[in-house]
């Protein structure tokens, strides 16, 4: 255990220099703003960034990752409470309290409460993946050649259940990811795979390409396909964080927290069933349940807190075991793997230090949204005001720009570009895009 804190001190400290400091606020505000945009999301903030970090040094990139993916769902608690949308799915249990609240000139106090929420339970998160990580990932070393074909088996089934509420859908995308994993030469002997004499294709597909395709120019054109726009509730009262109200509801932060922990532990389940959970739990042993839904303070922290702590939660089997529990966690493992950190069980031998570089980065992601929350609020609403049609160029070129600047090959443009429409049209279907990704790391 001393050995332990030993070496979190060490990774904290390696990251108190300016240039490493900016990068983590820069992750986080890009995640914050993702969340507060409705129709962006974790996934896209992550995919994104993902494609603009990949010259830096790894453990910057991954540091503007997890503060991007603590940002954004942060962030999307937002417009659930201005606007009655959630900014991410994991904001939706957020939406009833919150707007209540809002509309009852309260707008500020369910703001504060957010940021409370959010900074207390992703602590607790972060102590849960400093403690339970290095345990599960001991109990992983044990494995055998027989325990490692069926972990790889189950992370291949969890792609029905990463997103979404038909298995069969993401078995599907599992498979077609996992095929697309095949295209180009193979590895032995160089044979290529499914190119039909298309040069291009013997590199097989890159994995920058069909992330910011499936991910950013999908919702780009599914954000389009949606021209519906609300107005936000002003902002009356003070948007300062109630820590008062947190050893107030004491038992729900706790219960929550523990709640959204548990959940990220579980592979498939997502941030918003953490939130769904704790809300159903607060609900259930709260002695003014009519209140749930009408403007309920204990609601809303519940919600927040459950969604905030399932993040670590998630972190924790996708460095112990490779398995992603949702889909920001999929494209973070893809973004760790193509910064040269392998996930799973033999982390702890080859990169020992790596896990508590990472609890040590998602600390400071928490002191980021605290200090957001602190100072950025009134002048972040702001986004709120861009129109679309305005935006969306923006993402696409991003979208477009990221993709080529891996590997400067005008090809991952045109993957990015078949891929995204494919997971437009894919998504109108149903069919979600995580397991697609899972599938190609996988493979």
């Amino acid at each position: 255990m001393l050995q332990g804190l030993a070496d979190y001190g060490a990774a904290f400290a390696g990251l108190m220099n300016p240039w490493t400091l900016l990068y983590g606020l820069g992750g986080a505000f890009v995640g914050i703003v993702m969340g507060i945009l409705p129709g962006l999301s974790a996934t896209l903030a992550i995919a994104l960034l993902t494609t603009l970090t990949i010259k830096l040094q790894p453990n910057q990139a991954i540091l503007v990752l997890i503060c991007s993916y603590v940002g954004a769902l942060y962030g999307g608690s937002r417009t659930a409470i201005l606007l009655n949308i959630p900014g991410t799915a994991a904001n939706a249990a957020s939406c009833a309290d919150g707007y209540a609240l809002a509309k009852q000139g309260q707008a500020g106090r369910a703001i504060g409460i957010a940021t409370s929420g959010a900074f207390v339970s992703t602590l607790f998160g972060v102590l849960c993946l400093a403690t339970l990580t290095p345990v599960l990932s001991e109990v992983a070393l044990s494995f055998g050649a027989y325990e490692f074909f069926w972990l790889a088996l189950f992370g291949v089934t969890t792609s029905g259940s990463i997103v979404g509420n038909d298995p069969l859908k993401g078995w599907l995308m599992g498979l077609l990811g996992l095929f697309l994993a095949q295209v180009g030469q193979e590895g032995l002997y160089a044979y290529d795979r499914f190119t039909f004499g298309w040069g291009e294709l013997s590199g097989g597909i890159a994995l920058i390409p069909a992330l910011v395709g499936a991910f950013g120019l999908a919702e780009v054109l599914t954000t389009l396909a949606d021209p519906v726009e609300r107005r936000i509730v002003e902002l009356r009262d003070s948007v300062l964080p109630r820590f008062r109200e947190i050893f107030q509801y004491w038992r729900t932060v706790l219960r929550s927290g523990v709640i959204g922990v548990f959940t990220g532990l579980l592979p498939g389940v997502g941030e918003d069933a953490g939130a769904w959970m704790s809300y159903a739990a607060a609900k259930a042993v709260s002695k003014e349940k009519d209140k749930f839904g009408k403007g309920s303070i204990d609601g809303l922290m519940a919600a927040e807190t459950g969604d905030m702590s399932s993040i670590p939660g998630h972190i924790i089997p996708c460095l112990a075991l490779g398995i992603p529990g949702s889909a920001p966690s999929a494209v973070l493992m893809a973004a760790m793997i193509i910064h040269g950190i392998q996930p799973g069980p033999m982390l702890m031998i080859q990169n020992p230090h790596f896990v508590y570089q990472v609890v040590a980065m998602t600390t400071l992601a928490t002191i980021t949204i605290l200090l957001f929350g602190l100072f950025g609020v009134r002048p972040l609403l702001h986004v709120l005001r861009v129109r679309r049609h305005i935006l969306m160029p923006i993402v696409f070129l991003l979208c477009t720009v990221g993709a080529f600047a891996t590997a400067s090959r005008l090809f991952d443009i045109y993957v990015m570009l078949a891929i995204g429409v494919g997971a437009f049209l894919l998504r109108r279907r149903g069919y979600e895009m995580a397991p697609l990704v899972l599938g190609l790391v996988l493979g």
